[in-house]
């Protein structure tokens, strides 16, 4: 039986610094790092819906719109779209304030996470939301 998720928060899941160790040979940031935050996030917004193990099944429609510079101040923000009987659907926004113009925010990547909750042996179990704090 599907739950409606919790509303979404006004607060980035992470807010993160880009360094210079996650850079490629352009200079700007690996989109394999991009995709790792984009998972903690998601983590971070399944867990405020409801304290589970998860698994990531799926990552869907990710975009990179701009580039990510060292130096950049990255907020994630995370939102749940869909909770199905075992799994969740998380809608993760990056958005970066540029080291150089601090006065420019720009969206630079965006997409979806499924997870799966598991139990302690592996195998998908029910999500029981937690009721609205």
């Amino acid at each position: 039986m599907p739950t409606t998720p919790r509303p979404p928060s006004n607060e980035p899941a992470i807010r993160i610094i880009m360094m210079p160790r996650d850079t490629n040979a352009d200079g700007t940031i690996f989109g394999g790092v991009i995709l790792s935050l984009i998972d903690q996030a998601a983590y971070v917004e399944a867990m405020r819906q409801a304290h589970h193990q998860y698994v990531t099944i799926s990552f869907n429609q990710i975009e990179f719109h701009e580039p990510v510079y060292v130096g950049d101040l990255l907020s994630l923000y995370a939102s749940t779209t869909r909770i199905g009987r075992t799994s969740m659907t998380i809608a993760v926004r990056v958005c970066a304030r540029r080291r150089k113009i601090p006065d420019c925010s720009v969206k630079v990547t965006e997409g979806e996470v499924v997870f799966v909750a598991v139990n302690s042996s592996g195998k998908p179990t029910p999500i029981i939301a937690e009721p609205p704090a």
